[in-house]
């Protein structure tokens, strides 16, 4: 058989990536495509991370730019409530890209994967201007109505959201500003870059909030106020948030102070990758003990309204922009 640089660099790539068939997957990479026996429901989602855009060569470790690639997408199927099943790659290579880079892009790529129990089934490597890679993603569940959409919250639900927010902004103020930080504890800031190099998608609470009854559900990649408006506009309510509520990551008030920035902002900037939901009031002890037996926390930040429109109420009646972060804008 004829070798090649390329043919090479596709069989490491594979030797990295490659899972045996077994489960739902009964052809896997090294055909011309994946063959899965999936039972039930799929849910498949698609996402891609930029350099410029998502994250910089500059900052981000190759690792840590496959972790956030497939992080990403799992993020959407954790907002269903989704079985993780299989994960395709397209990676778009830049002339100055060395086999070491991409190989160990794909070392992050698996290291996602075998944490989240997830397939890599195939994908495709081809040249492109810029570091680019595209995921698409499938999770699973016994029947439709087992996935969690956008559009199920109704006026009086308590909206809720996992862990904590503003980790990721305030990585991304360290990493763009080395000199800031210099006051903060090293594992504080340490932490924060963790937050927006190598976030982790919530999987196991979005099953947790499926079965517990939560009635619509988003992940927070835009942001807080803009992933409010979309689980809003789907759900046809209005959505009122008292920040006060909103837990904020460790550190992120800390760096807001040095930085002179209110440390609400930070928490509407994006890319944290926790969960947003609307669960029915009598659900809600349900909905948050699922959480918390997956490891999890959930914490009530606000309330659907009949009003249309969303609100990130501060004290004294003011209220926060509704932004967050723009995936259209370098």
């Amino acid at each position: 058989m004829r070798s090649s640089p390329e043919f090479e660099l596709i069989a490491a790539i594979r030797d990295r990536l490659g899972s045996p068939a077994g489960g739902r997957l009964r052809v896997g990479i090294g055909d011309d495509a994946a063959v899965t026996v999936p039972g039930g429901a799929t849910a498949t989602t698609i996402d891609a991370v930029v350099d410029g855009v998502h994250f910089r060569r500059r900052d981000a470790p190759p690792e840590a730019i496959g972790r956030k690639a497939l992080a990403a997408a799992l993020s959407d199927l954790a907002a269903m409530g989704a079985e993780p099943g299989e994960a395709y790659v397209w990676l778009g290579r830049p002339e100055d890209l060395g086999r070491d880079e991409i190989l160990a892009i794909c070392d992050g790529l698996a290291a996602a994967a075998r944490e989240a129990g997830v397939v890599v089934a195939g994908g495709d490597l081809t040249g492109s201007p810029v570091l680019a890679l595209t995921v698409a993603a499938v999770g699973h569940a016994d029947a439709p109505g087992s996935f969690v959409g956008r559009a199920g919250a109704q006026a009086g639900d308590a909206v809720c959201v996992t862990g904590a927010l503003g980790g990721a902004a305030a990585g991304l103020m360290l990493l763009e500003n080395p000199r800031l930080g210099e006051g903060l504890d090293p594992g504080l800031a340490d932490g924060l870059r963790r937050r927006q190099l190598a976030p982790s998608p919530r999987l196991a609470a979005g099953r947790a909030l499926a079965a517990g009854g939560a009635s619509a559900m988003i992940d927070l990649s835009d942001g807080l106020g803009a992933d409010c408006e979309h689980l809003a506009a789907a759900s046809r309510v209005g959505v009122e948030i008292e920040m006060e509520r909103v837990p904020l990551s460790p550190g992120v008030a800390e760096l807001a102070a040095e930085a002179g920035r209110d440390r609400f902002e930070l928490a509407v900037g994006g890319e944290d990758y926790e969960l947003l939901c609307a669960v029915p009031r009598s659900r809600l002890a349900a909905a948050t003990g699922g959480v918390e037996a997956a490891g999890g926390t959930l914490t009530e930040i606000g309330v659907a309204v009949d009003v249309p429109g969303v609100r990130l109420r501060l004290r004294g009646g003011r209220s926060l922009p509704v932004d967050g972060h723009d995936h259209l804008r370098r």
